[in-house]
Order: structure tokens, then sequence, then C-alpha cells
């Protein structure tokens, strides 16, 4: 198999114009969002080149504590993004979060790079870094889920929870049918693309080494670790971010802490 192609950059400008295709969308529905589309692209493109050039210098480093310090960048601005998505107050459930990405991230680069890829050497950030974002970009969506149905439940359903609470459960009792339903609804998306996955789609890590020249049956290798370790991270963070977030947001007496934030309304001129 050949060696992946590269592409110039002129024609990766002439490709973007593809982007005429959204911007005509919005201009025919008028559905105001040409602001948006352009920031977005911008945003993408440069942090994509800019996070491209700092990953050339981290690879050619390999220094073992910049890679540590990067991972934690990662896992904090991965837990922000969380908080931020859901709405919800960052004081109570910014820790819970934390931990829940960290109980998931931490165990599983171990298990993956101590005993099954074996790099050298084993903080290497080529394989390091590209595996922690991996494992940590598929677990924010499902950790958004999970508290949004989790605290959306106390909202709508509060009678059923404050009668669990006045027939004598505790808090996390009388919580745990709303645990139960966010833990649910937090896995369906992955199940269902794992049900699918070969038949319906192909992953973007197995065709991005397909299309590098790797060997199919490599690449299918690597996904079938990759696809298991995000379900079970996304297993491990999303427990341990409900389990905490319930003890750091709900008082001895049942009293829910955490509210959904209002929204600010822009005031016409």
């Amino acid at each position: 198999m050949q060696s992946s192609l590269d592409i110039n950059w002129w024609q990766l400008a002439v490709f973007m114009l593809v982007l005429l295709v959204p911007l005509l969308v919005n201009f025919r529905f008028s559905l105001g969002l040409t602001r948006e589309i352009t920031l977005a692209v911008v945003r993408m493109s440069l942090q994509l080149v800019l996070v491209g050039l700092y990953l050339q210098f981290l690879f050619e480093l390999n220094n073992p504590l910049l890679n540590l310090m990067w991972l934690m960048v990662m896992l904090l601005v991965g837990t922000s993004a969380v908080i931020s998505s859901t709405a919800l107050e960052a004081k109570y459930l910014y820790l819970p979060v934390l931990s829940g990405l960290l109980l998931g991230l931490v165990p599983l680069l171990l298990l993956l790079l101590l005993a099954l890829l074996q790099p050298v050497p084993v903080y290497n950030a080529q394989y390091l870094i590209p595996l922690a974002g991996m494992l940590l970009g598929n677990s924010l969506s499902g950790n958004i889920v999970a508290l949004q149905r989790l605290f959306a439940a106390f909202k709508d359903k509060n009678d059923e929870y404050e009668g669990a609470l006045a027939l004598g459960a505790t808090p996390p009792q009388a919580s745990l049918p709303f645990v139960q339903s966010a833990i649910q609804q937090a896995f369906a998306p992955i199940l269902a693309s794992m049900a699918t996955t070969g038949l319906v789609t192909l992953p973007g890590m197995m065709t991005g080494q397909i299309l590098g020249g790797v060997d199919p049956i490599t690449a299918i290798k690597y996904q079938l670790v990759i696809l298991v370790a995000i379900f079970v991270m996304l297993s491990i963070s999303v427990t341990t971010s409900l389990y905490l977030g319930i003890r750091t947001s709900i008082t001895p007496t049942g009293l829910v802490k955490t509210k959904f934030k209002t929204p600010k309304i822009k005031k016409q001129k």
C-alpha cells in the first residue's frame, strides 16, 4: 500500500470553497447564521493549524513533563467544556466532572501504553497525546448528556423525588431512577455507533490510518482497541461524575443546590 498523499495548501484553499453551500442554505432560508458559520470555520482553521504546529514541536521534544502538562491542560479544558455546555453551576460540579475524566483516562492510558502498544519511550507524545485526545473527546458529550438529564429530572420530576424522600429514602436512593435514566441516555449514542460500525460507518481513526497507508487489518485492530477504550472511559467518567455530583450538589436533607443557569436576555436597541 502507498503512503499518505499530501494536500497542497492551495488545494485545501480551493476545497474550502464548498463552504459556499451551507452559506447559500443560510441565505436562502434566512437563518441568520452567517456570523456563526464564518466564526466557526475561522476558529477551526486557526486552532487546527496552531495545534498542528504545537504537536510537531511536542513530538520532536518528547519531554515527559511537557507531555504531562499538556495532558492536564486537555483535562481542564475538557472539564470546562462539559460544565459550560450543561449550563449548570460549575462550583458544585467542576471537581466531580474532572475526577470522572481523570479516573477514566489515566488507568486506560497506562493499560494501552504499558501493556498493549508499548511505545519507546512509554511516554511517547505521538501515542500519548492522540490517544488521550480521542478518549477525552468522545467522553465529553456523554458526560454532558448525563448531567443535563440528571438535573433536568430533578426539576421535571420533583414530586417523585420529594415523595421518595418523604417515604424515608436518602437523597442518593431517591435520585437513583434519575441516575439510571441519565446513564442509559449517555450510553445510547455510543452503543448505536458500536452496533453499526463496519456496516454503516467507517470510524475516522480507521479511515485516517487506511488513507495513511496502513494495512486495513492493522487499522481495524487499532479501531477496536479505541472503541472499547472509549466505551470503558465513558462508563467510568459518567458514573463517577454523577456519583460525586449528587454528593456535592445535594444537601443531606435532599435539597438540590445545583441549578441551570438562566440565559441572559439581550436588550434590544
